[in-house]
């Protein structure tokens, strides 16, 4: 059986759709006539210059092959997921461009996955067993919210994207220093890591001997069990006032009340689990998994469906705390690129 790491995206990427529609891909509320769905981060570009090929490479390294032995010493726990059949997908996606349509019958063989999001605390430790440098630190800066720079990094920066002009490249962004070099994450061990592209998170993974999850092994997992259900607690965004997860309330982008208690990433495990004991499966950062993206999907019924062979931009799914309460699906982001909203979750088959 199978290990899967949640990886969180939140920093570097190259063209993403974003804050989607349900948050496990359910039926959707009845949608909101503002424009303020999204955070833009499908208006970034990057050239990246070997960063994805179109055919799936071996999920491996030499640092990852190196340092294998010590990689599950702090490991998150990880909670026994006990696989079945559950309706995947939406036949009222509120973004039909994002290939979440038709829904589906598909099942999905028992896996392991880690209950947390991989937190910067996991992946610093990664970082000094291996040496490994993420593509972040490669290409010297990355996007990242304005509302979250100071006013001392905000006046270096002269360029911004024309359609979301909130998205700023900040140079030396990167997973130790979120908000660029006058940052750090010496108070912040316990958030979910970011600014981690695809190929950083498979080399994490490598490294402790474990997966990403694909799409329909997140989506099950998402679901806690679950049917027809707008998010992983049922069908209310607040059920009797209670926030379920970290997402972003107010006018996006130009103020979050922070009512949930945070206006960017929180700790792991702020908001409660669902049904199958996993947190921050919505909300917080978005989470990659290993499916390469595609519009294209059959009604037949599945079995352990993995995605096409190949493609320019893997999965992205569970929203991130930029999604603002109106958006009632978290589907799928489609293009790469890196910011501060991604990271990841990791998986693994039973008996490993």
């Amino acid at each position: 059986m199978v290990r899967c790491f949640r990886l969180v995206l939140v920093v570097v990427f190259v063209n993403v759709a974003v804050c989607l529609q349900s948050s496990c891909g359910g039926e959707q509320e009845s949608a909101s006539p503002e424009g303020a769905a999204g955070c833009g981060c499908d208006k970034l570009r990057r050239t990246v210059a070997g960063a994805m090929n179109s055919k799936e490479e071996p999920a491996s390294s030499e640092a990852a092959i190196k340092y294998t032995a010590a990689a599950n010493e702090k490991m998150s726990e990880m909670v026994f997921i006990p696989g079945g059949e559950f309706l995947m997908g939406t036949d009222d996606p509120g973004i039909p461009q994002d290939g979440e349509a038709p829904q589906r019958t598909v099942h999905v063989d028992p896996f392991y996955m880690d209950v947390l999001e991989v937190t910067n605390q996991q992946f610093q430790n990664f970082i000094k067993a291996t040496g490994y440098v993420t593509e972040a630190e490669k290409f010297g800066d990355s996007f990242v919210f304005e509302g979250i720079l100071s006013e001392a990094v905000k006046s270096q920066i002269t360029q911004a994207v024309a359609a979301a002009p909130w998205w700023l490249p900040v140079k030396g962004a990167n997973w130790k220093q979120p908000e660029g070099q006058d940052s750090n994450i010496t108070d912040r061990l316990d958030h979910p890591v970011v600014h981690v592209s695809w190929a950083d998170a498979v080399a994490f993974c490598s490294w402790a001997n474990k997966r990403l999850p694909t799409e329909a092994e997140w989506e099950y997992a998402c679901r806690g069990g679950l049917r027809d259900r707008l998010y992983p607690w049922g069908n209310k965004l607040n059920p009797k006032g209670q926030h379920y997860a970290n997402l972003w309330q107010g006018d996006f982008p130009v103020h979050n009340s922070g009512e949930d208690g945070y206006v960017k990433t929180s700790p792991v495990m702020s908001f409660p689990a669902n049904s199958f004991g996993l947190f921050d499966m919505v909300g917080n950062v978005w989470e990659w998994t290993s499916d390469w993206w595609t519009v294209h999907h059959t009604r037949d019924q599945q079995h352990n469906p993995t995605g096409p062979p190949s493609g320019k931009d893997k999965v992205k799914k569970g929203g991130s705390y930029m999604c603002h309460k109106i958006i009632k699906q978290i589907a799928v982001m489609n293009h790469i690129f890196w910011t501060h909203e991604f990271s990841f979750n990791i998986y693994s088959e039973p008996g490993y």
